[in-house]
C-alpha cells in the first residue's frame, strides 16, 4: 500500500487502490478543497502526481485517526498558506486526541485479555462457570 514512484502519474483508480478511498470520495475531497484538483490528461482524465498521492495519503491518515473533515480542511488551509505554527498546533492537538484514544483502546484491550484469561481458566477447569465472571481489574 502507498507505493510511490516519483516519475509516475496515477489515475483516479490507481489512487483509490493505493489509498483505499473510493473514486467518489476522492472527487468529493477535491470538490470541498481537501485535495487540489489534479492535472488532466488529453482525454480529461485526472492525472495525479506522486506529490498528490503523498498528500492524499496524509489526508487519509488524518481521517483514519478520526480527525473531523473541518479540522483536516483547517490543516490543509494552513499548509497552503504556509502557516507552520497553525499546522503544528492542529497536528499537536490531533496527536493528543489520538494518544487519548490509544490509551482508551489499550485499557479496553487489557480488560478483554483479562476476560479471555478467565474464560480460558474456565475451559481448563481451573474455575467453575460463573466464578469471577463479572469482576475485572
Amino acid at each position: 500500500m502507498y507505493g510511490v514512484d516519483k516519475d509516475r502519474t496515477y489515475n483516479i483508480a490507481d489512487i483509490a487502490e493505493q489509498t483505499g478511498l473510493s473514486p467518489d470520495t476522492l472527487r468529493y475531497y477535491e470538490k470541498i478543497g481537501l485535495i487540489k484538483p489534479p492535472e488532466r490528461g488529453y482525454s480529461g482524465q485526472r492525472k495525479y502526481s506522486s506529490a498528490d498521492l503523498g498528500k492524499i495519503v496524509f489526508v487519509t491518515h488524518l481521517r483514519n485517526t478520526r480527525m473531523p473533515l473541518k479540522k483536516v480542511q483547517d490543516y490543509i488551509d494552513a499548509y497552503n498558506e504556509q502557516d507552520e505554527e497553525q499546522c503544528y498546533s492542529l497536528l499537536d492537538e490531533h496527536r493528543q486526541s489520538v494518544e487519548a484514544e490509544i490509551a482508551e483502546w489499550s485499557a479496553t484491550l487489557d480488560l478483554i485479555k483479562y476476560k479471555l484469561e478467565h474464560f480460558q481458566e474456565v475451559k481448563d477447569g481451573k474455575l467453575s462457570k460463573g466464578e469471577d465472571q463479572y469482576e475485572h481489574e
